[in-house]
């Protein structure tokens, strides 16, 4: 245990990485969040007519679009 500690003091420009082979490109199939499936709520919000005009206008997928405009802007606001 105390060796894992000692080594997670240690900065990352001490780790090694010339055994290990350079990723030069996604694998076939490769599927981002393939895995990773945060929990999802559901909830009613009122918003603008223009805005969900815009939203809907832009195709398929316009909820899932306005779940990741939501994450990034949480994200940079950290």
């Amino acid at each position: 245990m105390e060796n894992l500690r000692r080594l997670s003091k240690r900065p990352d420009s001490e780790i090694d990485f010339s055994d290990i082979p350079e990723i030069k490109s996604k694998p076939p199939g490769y599927v981002v969040g393939k895995f990773y499936r945060p929990r999802k709520t559901s909830l009613t919000m009122r918003l603008d007519a223009d805005v969900v005009a815009w939203l809907r206008g832009t195709g398929e997928g316009y909820q899932t679009r306005v779940n990741s405009y939501l994450r990034e802007l949480m994200q940079r606001s950290r």
